[in-house]
């Protein structure tokens, strides 16, 4: 970790080179708007009470550290799971949503909009849309509404509207360009309530402050049960990256931490089929933000691949982009099967069903040189009721 570097709280937005806000004209007065007022409305007494009232009651925090008995003993290595798959909705994504609708109303909107991948995020904002009674959109990529039909049934009980997106790959990227276009044309009742810590300054930090109770937790948690609350490392998958950076936040800056950031190598980081953008991308701007992306040498981008929904991104956030350029986090790539075979051991072994974006989280423990006083703690970002077709699925191919 460079010395004078600050992973967190980047009043201009940027991570070292990583971040800004690269957006069009016709964008700015809706990302102006938000970015000089988000960070007074967060800190109102008002705000806070109400979203940390609504965290423990609705949500259901704090979320359990639990110690993993059989797959300590599997791994001989002490392993804690961040429970975020027990968070109402069944994943980390509401801490954020709970948080931005809270923001949207003192903002005076009347309307959202969200994009998502894996559709647990398009829940977490139908959701909180029911709470408030306010109107709610959600864009999603065609090819993902098949490969997550049960959560984009839970958005329309919910009463949320789902337009596809069927231009490109037909999965997160384009459901995100279809929202920015949405809010584009919708800027003065319309709040745009991005999943991950992508796009433009702010929504990097925003949503990283509103995650960043995952780790608040963590630090309490783990001193109560093991009289320290600085674990070995922690391990989080990143695909845009919002859980890793809830998971990370408070220990940024703690060195002695390891930070290990878990990407999806798709069939294989080289074979053209992959999602491990910090190892395959290089520098440039997507969705407003100048971070690391997968792209051709003129710019054009390449389409990613994973097997977990939420995973299938070209880019990455630009708060990881600079926590792994400048070293303080290192990067697993795991491939399609070893996820799947990690799920399953999950399961078998301490009978949780994990997403199949966590269980790529799950899996970086065979790559990683693990000693037997570790004291490793694994962010369970969801859980797997989702992903049970592509499970099953993929195990009859075998």
């Amino acid at each position: 970790m460079q010395g004078s570097v600050k992973y967190t709280y980047p009043a201009d937005g940027f991570y070292g080179p990583f971040g800004g806000a690269f957006i069009p004209e016709l964008l700015q007065p809706c990302v102006e708007e938000l970015r000089s007022q988000y960070l007074s409305i967060m800190a109102e007494p008002s705000f806070l009470h109400q979203f940390e009232a609504l965290l423990k009651d609705y949500v259901g925090r704090p979320t359990p550290l639990y110690y993993a008995h059989r797959l300590s003993k599997h791994y001989q290595s002490h392993i804690y799971l961040k429970r975020e798959d027990l968070c109402h909705t069944g994943a980390h994504k509401v801490n954020n949503t709970i948080g931005q609708i809270l923001v949207a109303q003192r903002l005076g909107k009347q309307r959202i909009i969200a994009e998502t991948g894996a559709g647990q995020h398009g829940v977490a904002t139908a959701t909180v849309c029911a709470l408030m009674g306010l109107e709610c959109i959600v864009y999603m990529g065609e090819k993902d509404i098949v490969r997550q039909a049960p959560n984009v049934q839970r958005m329309k009980m919910l009463g949320a509207e789902v337009r596809p997106a069927s231009s490109g790959s037909k999965t997160l990227k384009d459901a995100t360009n279809e929202a920015i276009r949405d809010w584009i044309n919708n800027p003065s009742d319309t709040h745009y309530i991005i999943g991950s810590v992508v796009g433009p300054h702010p929504y990097p930090d925003m949503v990283s402050r509103f995650q960043s109770v995952i780790s608040q937790e963590i630090l309490w948690q783990l001193k109560e049960k093991t009289g320290n609350e600085n674990p070995t490392r922690i391990i989080a998958c990143v695909g845009g990256g919002s859980n890793a950076a809830g998971a990370y936040f408070h220990y940024l800056e703690r060195e002695s931490v390891e930070l290990i950031s878990v990407e999806a190598g798709g069939m294989g980081v080289h074979s053209g089929k992959t999602a491990a953008t910090s190892q395959i991308g290089t520098q440039g701007v997507i969705h407003g933000s100048m971070t690391l992306l997968m792209q051709t040498k003129d710019g054009q981008i390449v389409e990613p691949h994973s097997i977990s929904a939420g995973l299938d991104y070209p880019g990455i956030g630009p708060m990881h982009a600079h926590l792994i350029q400048s070293k303080r986090a290192k990067v697993v790539a795991i491939e399609d099967d070893h996820a799947v075979k990690a799920a399953f051991l999950m399961a078998k072994l301490e009978g949780i069903i994990p997403a199949l974006e966590s269980s790529h989280a799950l899996a970086a423990l065979d790559e990683l040189e693990l000693k037997p006083n570790d004291i490793n703690v694994i962010n369970l970002s969801g859980r797997g009721d989702k992903d049970l077709n592509t499970f099953m699925n993929h195990t009859r191919h075998e």
